[in-house]
């Protein structure tokens, strides 16, 4: 007896205590709001600060905020224009944001609210207007009691609900099809028709094309006929592909709720038979479920080639952000442009064509890489529809984007010339001269120069007659003046190729060129060696005294002095100059 006295009063005391926490909350922030109004700031920290302190129910203070709209107008306001109750009224906001959540969200309340579907009228209109809040949170839930057959008196209001979730029920629904309970199925589909949006329609025309059963699929067939019966024509593969482009374009209709800091993904999950939902970084959920229905895309029809180009431009994209992939890609899942490389050039090419007419360089300048790599001049010139992705890519806005274009084309080394050809030289020499490089971080700016001057060297050495080296000749000139070894004997290297007076006469300006280094001067040699036997002597009077004094010189260093000798021979210059090389020398 005495024992139940005292549990009867330790309930009365926590009863209590409880209403007490209650009635200090909402005086609180009443409190709190009121002496925000008229602007005693100071008073108003303070009862917002003891607010905070007495760490208050989150779903209480949500209660509070929704009954009164304007209060919590004003603690948006003070979060955002408030030096003194910025950090307050953010910690407000906070909690209640808590709340929003925990109410969305919590099993036992999300199953207290399908329970009381089974009271009165209006519990039950009371309960689904709590289940529409819940929203997606809500469908593994209600699904449940369809799978139930010992709550089969909770059917009929459960079916009656699902579509009053509304487009937020859509992803969870969808997810769900992959179970095994065609009864369930059923059901779910029936509520993906009431809904009505054309999010579900490539879902439920899969059911329609590769469900086993019937019933199934003619179930599925009224529901699109319900959504959009000339829409629902169309195969799922093609259904999918336009659904992943809403997706990839960041359409509205298929945005997730905007209420938290997080997106959700779902899955169906064949152990638990039920959906389960991965939360993610919203950043990316757009790129992701682009690449899930690309996905589903193909399985609906492998042979949807498109879909692969629009997967990869997603997957790229979405590591744009620069966070980790979600935890589903698994450990050891390759980066994009693994998958990039693999897929050949009719796929990135329709990433590439994307990209360039979304203006988006991050994808852009990837898929060009890739085409780098895999990619022959024949198919990087390869149309989409009346343009060629490729040459778009050369005048780009993004320099990257450019000089990477410029580089792949060059490196396959185009057989025939195109229109907007001229734009491969013009892109390598800024490369090499590293124009614009105040647009990219130092390392990038010369690793382009160094591959812009080993492609203009492959092109010279190869003789493509497509890609006119002489337009690039002032940045090679310029390169043989520079302070890099390796650039200034691939510049003069490259000169050496051009029927030119200016750039034979800039190689011999370099072999002559004192405060250059050995190598660079014997390369020089080497070089205008080269060039004259490719196009005789084109050196100046001056130039030709300077080399032939190098030569005669004792004090010189004998290796610099045979390289020079080379280069002069083989300028084939008149016989007066060697007869007096010779008798200069001779002893009588």
């Amino acid at each position: 007896m005495r024992t139940a006295v005292w549990m009867a009063v330790a309930v009365f005391v926590c009863s209590a205590v409880a209403l007490g926490q209650e009635q200090n909350t909402e005086s609180d922030w009443n409190d709190f709001l009121h002496y925000t109004m008229i602007g005693r700031f100071d008073l108003a920290k303070g009862f917002g600060d003891r607010l905070l302190a007495s760490a208050p129910d989150p779903l209480l203070l949500l209660d509070l905020s929704e009954a009164n709209p304007n209060g919590y107008n004003i603690l948006l306001k003070m979060q955002a224009d408030s030096d003194q109750l910025r950090e307050t009224a953010g910690g407000i906001l906070a909690i209640i944001e808590e709340g929003r959540y925990m109410r969305r969200t919590d099993p036992q309340i999300i199953l207290a609210e399908i329970e009381r579907l089974n009271t009165t009228i209006r519990g039950k209109i009371s309960a689904q207007e709590r289940l529409k809040n819940a929203g997606e949170y809500a469908i593994p839930f209600l699904l449940e009691v369809l799978g139930d057959p010992g709550r089969r008196e909770e059917y009929a209001n459960v079916v009656q609900t699902l579509p009053m979730i509304g487009r937020p029920a859509i992803r969870p629904l969808a997810a769900s099809l992959q179970m095994d309970s065609v009864a369930v199925k059923a059901e779910i589909i029936k509520a993906l028709g009431a809904i009505g949006y054309f999010q579900s329609l490539p879902y439920l025309k899969y059911v329609v094309e590769q469900d086993g059963s019937s019933d199934l699929q003619k179930a599925a067939q009224e529901a699109l006929d319900r959504i959009d019966s000339q829409t629902g024509r169309l195969p799922a593969g093609e259904l999918f592909y336009m659904l992943a482009e809403k997706y990839y374009n960041e359409d509205d209709s298929v945005a997730p709720a905007s209420d938290f800091s997080f997106a959700n993904l779902w899955f169906w999950d064949e152990e638990k038979e039920m959906a389960v939902r991965l939360e993610i970084r919203p950043d990316y959920f757009d790129e992701l479920m682009a690449m899930r229905c690309c996905e589903w895309a193909l399985k609906a029809d492998p042979g949807l080639g498109k879909a692969i180009g629009l997967w990869l431009a997603s997957y790229f994209r979405a590591e744009s952000y620069g966070i980790a992939m979600p935890e589903y890609f698994g450990e050891g899942h390759a980066d994009a442009m693994t998958y990039a490389v693999t897929a050949g050039p009719e796929y990135l090419l329709q990433a590439l064509d994307r990209a360039l007419s979304d203006g988006d360089a991050y994808v852009a300048l990837q898929v060009v890489e890739a085409l780098a790599v895999n990619a022959g001049s024949k198919s990087l010139l390869t149309r989409i529809g009346v343009e060629m992705p490729f040459t778009k890519a050369l005048t780009f806005a993004d320099r990257k984007v450019r000089y990477s274009a410029a580089i792949a084309l060059g490196q396959a080394g185009p057989t025939e010339a195109f229109a907007g050809d001229e734009y491969i030289i013009s892109n390598l020499s800024e490369a090499l001269l590293k124009a614009g490089a105040e647009e990219m971080d130092a390392e990038t700016a010369e690793s382009y120069s160094m591959r812009a001057i080993g492609v203009l060297h492959s092109l010279a050495v190869h003789g493509n007659q497509v890609v006119n080296l002489a337009d690039g000749m002032p940045a090679l000139i310029e390169t043989t003046t520079g302070d890099h070894e390796e650039k200034q004997i691939l510049a003069g290297q490259i000169l050496a190729y051009l029927s030119s007076p200016e750039a034979q006469r800039a190689i011999a300006s370099m072999a002559m060129n004192e405060a250059n280094s050995m190598p660079v001067r014997l390369a020089a040699f080497d070089s205008l060696v080269v060039s004259a036997k490719r196009n005789a002597n084109l050196l100046l009077t001056e130039q030709i005294e300077a080399m032939y004094e190098l030569i005669q010189s004792r004090q010189a260093d004998p290796e610099l002095r045979a390289g020079a000798a080379g280069a002069f021979g083989s300028l084939n210059l008149p016989s007066q100059r060697v007869k007096d090389l010779i008798l200069d020398q001779a002893q009588s």
